[in-house]
């Protein structure tokens, strides 16, 4: 398969689980039945981005694998044919908890899971109370529409994941994210661009969009969406979303121009692992 219909939503904490997990069935549901094979939602996708405090109730939010949402989700794949890529707040055991990713296949099977890997500790993303880092490496999952990874949110300001990815075969690469203004807008607009670029494929780079002030009040953040596809040659796929409303975007891509762009730039080829060593030095 060449040729892949790709969808990805952002959307706005709407103050419950059941409710945002309605919200991401009815999109999913509206994705397939305009031919999309795969979806992405945004990080944490099914409550608020809990990071802007410290509190110890929004444990709760975590599930296992497989657990509630899992299995709601790979029921809703199987149906409609779709592969989801699914964000949520994984308890692997009591009190081990991770900001993870499932890829849910087509068939509607658990092809894998991955964790994020760098957590941010910074002011109103607290995120090392809530997650211990990934620790299962950047797996590369074969599913319906191709070879995929992911890399969440604050993993996409660390160039080595990407790499990774890309060495591993991705041929597109899902970015969820919690991303709000401030210091960030500018990165938005280039890190995923870049990566996709030096690494020759697709990015897909979801974000949460809207005012969380039901959950946090004056403390809220105010998301700015701004979702995207960018291809291999580092341009965008059609339009940027909206950077204050909730959207379905649905974007076609060519697998194709993944081999076209890197057989133009040849940076694999020209690639010197022998001289990266200090790389990974403490």
């Amino acid at each position: 398969m060449n040729n892949v219909k790709i969808a990805l939503t952002q959307c706005t904490w709407t103050g419950d689980k059941e409710s945002m997990i309605q919200l991401h069935e009815d999109y999913t549901r509206k994705a397939a039945a305009e031919g999309a094979q795969i979806i992405c939602y945004q990080e944490l996708f099914y409550g608020p981005y809990f990071g802007i405090t410290q509190d110890t109730k929004y444990y709760e939010y975590a599930e296992t694998i497989p657990g509630p949402s899992t299995e709601r989700f790979s029921a809703l794949a199987k149906e409609l044919g779709i592969v989801i890529v699914l964000p949520i707040y994984e308890e692997d055991q009591p009190g081990v908890l991770y900001n993870t990713a499932v890829v849910i296949d087509s068939d509607g099977s658990v092809v894998g899971q991955y964790r994020k890997h760098h957590i941010p500790h910074l002011p109103k993303f607290w995120e090392k109370f809530y997650f211990r880092p990934g620790n299962m490496g950047y797996p590369v999952f074969d599913t319906a529409v191709g070879k995929i990874g992911v890399n969440i949110c604050y993993d996409r300001h660390f160039p080595e994941g990407w790499r990774a990815l890309a060495l591993g075969g991705a041929q597109i690469v899902f970015n969820p994210n919690a991303t709000a203004p401030g210091v960030s807008n500018r990165l938005w607009e280039i890190e995923q661009p870049a990566a996709a670029a030096a690494n020759g494929y697709f990015v897909v780079a979801t974000n949460r969009v809207g005012l969380e002030d039901n959950e946090y009040g004056e403390e809220a953040v105010n998301f700015y969406g701004s979702s995207y596809v960018v291809g291999p040659d580092g341009n965008f796929v059609g339009e940027v979303g909206s950077s204050t409303d909730p959207q379905l975007l649905i974007r076609d891509i060519d697998l194709d121009e993944i081999r076209t762009v890197r057989e133009r730039w040849q940076f694999f080829r020209d690639r010197r692992p022998d001289a990266y060593g200090s790389l990974v030095a403490p």
